[in-house]
């Protein structure tokens, strides 16, 4: 028997694949008006053949009933009726399936709102990062803990090749099988694009570590965690490192790094030259 939560989400399938439908125009999609028309909008054997499927099927979908769908046909429904990627994603959940990733416009600057954002963190690190791991933006603090340049930065090739982490030995290693199965994690649903082979060939070619550890093929969930190094003039340095998404473009993902509490991380930072002038770093409430 049908469960009351499936027979609502079939109910609200019909009622937006309708409300999609009416609030376009065949002059939206290249359809020429010929008459009148008693309802606003397309009619479903219109939008039966923008998306390349059978007019039951779709009369059929659009009422709720219980039929098979795949990831192509809903893709070939959401251009038909001209959907956003939000609304793209709602309808898969509508229909029962999985939605795919968000993703952002591709290669979108950084707006000023978030570059404010990372430079308000302060005497804190803060790392803006895409969802293959690129560095986008960080700010000041985040420049001379970490020993960023101006030129392209990859948070997993950093972890693995930068001698900042690698100094810490043991907390290194005890940390690198979980930042690996991380990333598998977080590029799962791109793995076979360039931006992620690339990096995976070119690490491997540079660290055994890491090419012995991505052949284990552990996945794990990103969560809070330690990033600890050893700064040059500051010494051993250790924050919570918390990631949040980015609301209004889903495939940005700010790193805030807070000294982690029971070290002297904060009074280390003090140490550091653009920070000496500044008030005394207390942990963040």
């Amino acid at each position: 028997m049908t469960s009351d939560s499936v027979l609502r989400r079939r109910e609200q399938l019909s009622d937006f694949l309708r409300s999609r439908r009416a609030r376009i125009t065949p002059g939206d999609v290249g359809i020429p008006a010929a008459g009148r028309r008693r309802t606003p909008g397309l009619r479903r054997e219109e939008v039966a053949v923008l998306a390349g499927v059978g007019v039951s099927w779709y009369t059929w979908l659009e009422q709720g009933r219980d039929i098979s769908v795949s990831a192509d046909v809903l893709d070939a429904v959401a251009r038909a009726l001209l959907l956003s990627d939000r609304e793209r994603a709602h309808l898969y959940v509508l229909a029962g399936m999985n939605p795919p990733p968000a993703c952002g416009e591709p290669g979108a600057a950084v707006t000023d709102e978030v570059r404010q954002l990372l430079e308000a963190w302060g005497r804190r690190p803060a790392v803006l990062r895409d969802r293959y791991w690129n560095i986008l933006a960080f700010n000041d603090t985040a420049r001379l803990v970490f020993g960023y340049d101006d030129g392209p930065q990859h948070c997993l090739i950093t972890y693995f090749t930068n001698p900042r982490y690698r100094a810490m030995g043991e907390v290194w290693e005890s940390a690198a099988p979980a930042v690996v199965a991380a990333f598998r994690a977080d590029t799962a649903h791109c793995s076979g694009q360039p931006e992620v082979c690339g990096v995976v060939e070119r690490l491997s070619a540079r660290s055994p570590e890491f090419a012995a550890l991505w052949e284990r093929h552990d996945v794990g969930v990103p969560v809070q965690a330690v990033n600890a190094l050893r700064h040059p003039e500051a010494g051993e340095l250790y924050f919570d490192a918390t990631t949040l998404t980015v609301a209004d473009h889903p495939d940005w993902h700010l790193v805030l790094y807070n000294p982690q509490p029971a070290t002297d991380t904060a009074a280390r930072l003090e140490r550091l030259p653009h920070l000496r002038l500044a008030e005394p770093l207390t942990e963040a409430s």
